[in-house]
């Protein structure tokens, strides 16, 4: 790509050649004062695919002609609901299709894994995850520990960032596993960290986990549509994740879960079963003695929720036809261009600082800016001017240019009002 440059006719013209732009007229656009917002914050809540009603009609027929008989009869039986998004789920995550399910909610499908991938025993007790993690990790952690018996303050080892840095540097976590190596029973961490927007070293954290005879996991809630991923690849033993962020799929809506092969056909690996992770050929028979399914679909607890399954579908279906590598491309140009624009604008004025990495494997599409000087002030001036992003306490910005919808032309305009909004914070 060419040299970046802060002119409407240079975003214009990205826009002209951008091969994925006709997916941004395929979602729905929030508007603030009246005015199609810039909005940034996929990293929170995608915006809603058109063909939503369409996919959620389909299903809302079935039930209203065939009630109970649309679990097998119908184009989309709902007995295998769940096998519908396999294969995209599969492609976005870098994994075999029997690896992973589309199931439950994120923090319940963590608390589901680490029955099963975090057995402390003896003084092999201890979870490895990073300092400042997303409170639904923590707390997670926090409970797991305590349901063994174990103190938090002493089972979960956590890693921060070294004195006056935003990020961790990859050295220092793999010197954290090694440092307890004898004592570690999980790895436990996000894949990309909510709040720097830090994508970490997956394949480097696992390999050397394993090394330590620890089992290794991430939470890839921000990860996941955004980062490219090959799980299967590294060796990762489980994963989790939410679909209502870069995967488009809906407020709260259904989450995903990934589990390595290798753990997929141990029927005495330890779980909190449910009827639908039992063998589907006998499930119907109603009788004692869980068998689990073969590969994730193993750990399903419940039926699917039929009609949260077709509103993620409709951006899975998306996802499969724009690709995740031309997706990524886009991403790199995206938040390349907005990196650019703002150390242009913002310089040496001591008003924000990026702390998300600026190499580009170690982030997705998110920069988080640390505001030094304003505080929420700016991140309101910016909303006023019709920019959606994300607020954090205590004084950090994210802003996220999603490539399924977002264009060069935002990052533009988004650009303006930056520099219009540091000149009221001298």
């Amino acid at each position: 790509m060419t040299a970046y440059r802060y002119s409407l006719a240079f975003a214009q013209e990205r826009d002209r050649e951008d091969p994925l732009r006709k997916f941004r007229s395929r979602f729905y656009f929030p508007k603030v004062n009246g005015a199609e917002a810039i909005y940034f914050c996929g990293n929170s809540l995608g915006l809603q695919p058109k063909a939503v009603k369409e996919y959620l009609e389909r299903d809302l027929d079935s039930w209203a002609t065939r009630a109970v008989d649309g679990h097998f009869d119908g184009e989309q039986p709902w007995f295998s609901v769940h096998e519908r998004s396999k294969i995209t789920l599969a492609e976005i995550v870098g994994a075999k299709n029997h690896e992973v399910v589309a199931m439950g909610s994120l923090t319940s499908n963590l608390h589901s894994l680490m029955v099963s991938f975090y057995q402390p025993e003896g003084k092999r007790n201890k979870i490895l995850t990073e300092a400042g993690a997303f409170p639904s990790d923590m707390y997670a952690l926090e409970t797991q520990a305590k349901h063994h018996g174990l103190d938090p303050g002493e089972a979960i080892v956590e890693v921060a960032p070294r004195a006056g840095e935003h990020t961790l540097r990859t050295a220092d976590i793999l010197e954290a596993i090694s440092a307890h190596k004898d004592e570690l029973a999980c790895v436990m961490m996000a894949g990309l960290q909510y709040y720097s927007g830090q994508v970490f070293d997956m394949a480097a954290i696992t390999k050397a986990g394993h090394e330590a005879g620890a089992l290794v996991g991430f939470d890839l809630a921000h990860a996941v549509g955004n980062a490219p991923l090959r799980l299967h690849e590294w060796g990762v033993d489980f994963a989790a994740w939410c679909s209502y962020k870069y995967l488009n799929s809906g407020p709260g809506n259904v989450a995903g879960i990934y589990v390595h092969e290798r753990h997929g056909d141990k029927p005495e690996l330890n779980r909190f079963a449910g009827w639908w992770g039992h063998d589907e050929k006998v499930r119907f028979k109603m009788e004692k003695g869980f068998v689990p399914m073969y590969g994730a679909d193993g750990w399903q607890t419940s039926n699917g929720n039929v009609l949260g399954m077709a509103a993620h579908q409709a951006s899975l279906d998306i996802f499969k036809e724009a690709g995740m590598t031309s997706l990524r491309k886009k991403s790199v140009q995206l938040t390349g261009f907005l990196e650019y624009l703002i150390r242009e604008i913002s310089g040496d004025s001591g008003v924000l600082e990026i702390i998300t990495p600026s190499v580009e494997e170690e982030r997705g599409c998110q920069l988080s800016l640390l505001i030094h000087k304003g505080g929420k002030a700016v991140f309101d001036e910016f909303y006023r001017n019709g920019i959606v992003g994300d607020w954090r306490n205590p004084n950090v910005i994210r802003i996220a240019p999603t490539p399924l919808y977002n264009s060069f032309e935002d990052v533009l305009r988004f650009a303006r009002i930056l520099e219009q909004s540091l000149s009221k914070f001298p």
